[in-house]
């Protein structure tokens, strides 16, 4: 997987299998360059940086993190991207608007003091599969 990961073919999947999330992030990548935010690259992915404190959110071979924001979540987000190859046209459904509704919940509860009544984060299958795919691919 490795070598997919820094080879043509995960643009390719990217692109194809993966595109529903990828012209997402491909549209809203160009709205940033617009607006003067500069693009940077992890590993084979490009991402930028919006703001503090909140975290991140993948858009397939794009992703916008905190300026703040840990290796953690650079790799975690990465997972994303790939997942975005593996479940393609569903990515949305299946990790995309799950992983949103969850990450607000928690930053809610986080305003209100309530982080010690929160699961790990990684206690959805989702959000665990992506920090793992994430370590074992981009670290």
């Amino acid at each position: 997987m490795k070598k997919i990961i820094k080879s043509p073919l995960f643009w390719m999947l990217s692109y194809t299998w993966g595109s529903v999330m990828t012209v997402i992030g491909m549209c809203i990548a160009l709205v940033l360059m617009c607006f003067g935010n500069k693009p940077y690259r992890f590993h084979t992915l490009v991402y930028f940086t919006i703001g503090w404190g909140w975290g991140g959110i993948n858009l397939g071979p794009f992703f916008i993190i905190c300026k703040d924001a840990p290796l953690h979540t650079k790799l975690h987000e990465s997972g994303h991207a790939i997942q975005n190859i593996i479940f393609g046209p569903l990515m949305p459904f299946i990790v995309g608007i799950p992983s949103f509704i969850r990450s607000r919940q928690y930053a809610s509860k986080l305003r209100q003091g309530l982080a010690h009544t929160l699961p790990p984060y990684d206690s959805a299958w989702y959000e665990a599969q992506a920090t793992d795919l994430g370590y074992r691919y981009f670290k």
